[in-house]
């Protein structure tokens, strides 16, 4: 009789052991599957990579900066343009609307 009880309990361990090795291959497959249906619909919704999202993102700050950039530098410009077309320092001259000779488009070209 004590051999029938290992020999019980022998055979119940063996199929827990087996149901376990079946639970982990179960949780594995699934794993497996919605990984790969994860991955398709990103794919399918055209999501883009974490890496590709930063270098636009960097991209984009340069622009901007170089924006602001340039548009101090226009500010700039046009106020040194502003000061040097006084009326006291302006060449009389017979261009329409206040441009001078030296404004005028050259020859052969059309305006």
């Amino acid at each position: 009789m004590v051999q029938t009880t290992n020999r019980f309990f022998d055979e119940a361990a063996r199929l827990m052991n087996d149901a376990a090795g079946v639970a982990q291959g179960v949780r594995r497959e699934f794993e497996t599957l919605f990984r790969s249906q994860a991955e398709r619909i990103l794919r399918e919704l055209a999501v883009v990579h974490r890496e590709e999202f930063e270098a636009v993102k960097d991209m984009a700050r340069l622009a901007r900066e170089e924006n602001e950039a340039l548009k101090a530098r226009i500010a700039a410009l046009e106020a040194r343009l502003a000061g040097s077309n006084s009326p006291a320092a302006a060449p009389a001259t017979d261009a329409p609307h206040g441009t001078s000779a030296t404004d005028a488009p050259p020859t052969g070209y059309f305006a």
